[in-house]
């Protein structure tokens, strides 16, 4: 904690050459990262150790070849199978279940899930005895200890260096420097099938093999001798070259930023274009649903004055063609009447006026059909404006 002394469990040798606890005190300098107030402010910060699918811890994290990482609830669900669900690269896998898993992340939920519980909890209970409160967590064994299980571990490991510390000291650190301190203290054991226990811890690297050996496999393989080297170089090694390709995606990065800002700001310029094409669109339909609306009051206006027209036209010409008709009978009626009641005196005297008439009505010629209708009602200059239309 800020400025202030805390104490440290580590190993220490006995005259018999057994491991005793010591306590060492320390002089903190101020902390970088001061312990969260509260979980939630945790579990914001490491976000990024969970499912990018479902947002869940999972104890089954798959890292796809696209680096996202989805647990194996996801991928079972994803569809469609075969791509990833949040960038759609394609899944080599037949199955759509990438084969490498995110130890990384695993270890990092399993990490925090013992510091939240470290921060969270009052009085820890010792993993071993389960009566007494923990006084100690040792990184290693992944436990919680009270001083007398302590002792017990640390005479039970006298020949390995576990490293044991206080519950209170853990509690007060922050959670990047637990997971610091956490990973220091990890150690690597020998790939040789059947040397998987921690008695053979590895401290050298076949290159030509790459895989970590133990000292005893190592002398045992003398034809790789000339590959061998530290294991922690070949950790660097490996860190730096993902750092340096880091630095170079780094670079490359700024390119697709470029083209992605391109691609929104051509995403934006259609959506405009789009907006201000339908909008002029639109104008353009209703000026000529207006245009033609006026157009046709006017051709409506036409028609009924042609139709006016023509109605006044034919009635002039019915009561013309009416007159005649009855002119005519009238004439039927007299020839008939004077042929047989007429005198020859009333013959000679009426028959010229008689013949004047008659010679009239025959000099007459009906309206020709459909003829004086079509002049009447001509809508020719309507129909030829509604076609122009």
């Amino acid at each position: 904690a800020n400025g202030t002394s805390y104490c440290t469990f580590h190993l220490g040798r006995d005259r018999d050459g057994a491991a005793a606890p010591m306590e060492t005190n320390h002089q903190a300098g101020p902390s970088v990262c001061p312990p969260p107030s509260c979980p939630q402010v945790l579990e914001d910060e490491f976000q990024f150790v969970l499912c990018e699918g479902c947002h869940q811890e999972s104890p089954h994290l798959k890292l796809l070849t696209c680096l996202h990482t989805l647990c194996l609830g996801c991928l079972s669900e994803n569809k469609p199978i075969g791509q990833c669900p949040v960038c759609r690269t394609a899944i080599p896998q037949a199955s759509g279940i990438p084969d490498r898993d995110n130890l990384l992340f695993t270890s990092l939920q399993a990490r925090l899930s013992v510091y939240k519980k470290i921060i969270s909890s009052g009085d820890l209970s010792c993993s071993r005895c389960r009566k007494e409160v923990a006084a100690v967590w040792c990184s290693e064994c992944e436990e919680f200890l009270c001083l007398t299980c302590f002792e017990a571990h640390q005479w039970f490991f006298k020949k390995r260096s576990h490293e044991a510390r206080k519950v209170e000291e853990l509690r007060a650190e922050s959670a990047h420097q637990f997971l610091e301190g956490t990973r220091k203290s990890c150690s690597l054991f020998c790939s040789s099938p059947g040397h998987t226990d921690q008695g053979h811890i590895t401290s050298i690297y076949c290159r030509r093999c790459e895989k970590p050996l133990c000292c005893s496999c190592a002398l045992l393989d003398s034809k790789h001798s000339q590959f061998y080297c530290d294991i922690r170089t070949e950790t660097k090694r490996r860190q730096e070259e993902l750092g340096t390709m880091s630095r170079q995606l780094k670079q490359r990065k700024s390119g697709f930023e470029d083209a992605y800002k391109a691609l929104q700001d051509e995403v934006a310029h259609l959506e405009q274009v789009s907006r201000e094409t339908r909008e002029q669109i639109q104008q353009r339909v209703e000026q000529l649903v207006r245009l033609i609306r006026q157009e046709e009051e006017e051709l409506l206006g036409l028609v009924e004055t042609r139709r006016e027209q023509g109605r006044r036209e034919l009635a002039g010409e019915l009561r013309r063609v009416e007159g005649v008709l009855r002119r005519m009978e009238a004439g039927e009626r007299l020839v008939e009447k004077m042929s047989l009641y007429a005198t020859e005196q009333e013959v000679m005297d009426m028959q010229p006026f008689i013949k004047d008439s008659l010679e009239e009505l025959r000099r007459l010629q009906p309206m020709a059909a459909g003829g004086q209708v079509q002049a009447a009602g001509d809508f020719a200059e309507c129909r030829g404006r509604l076609q122009a239309l």
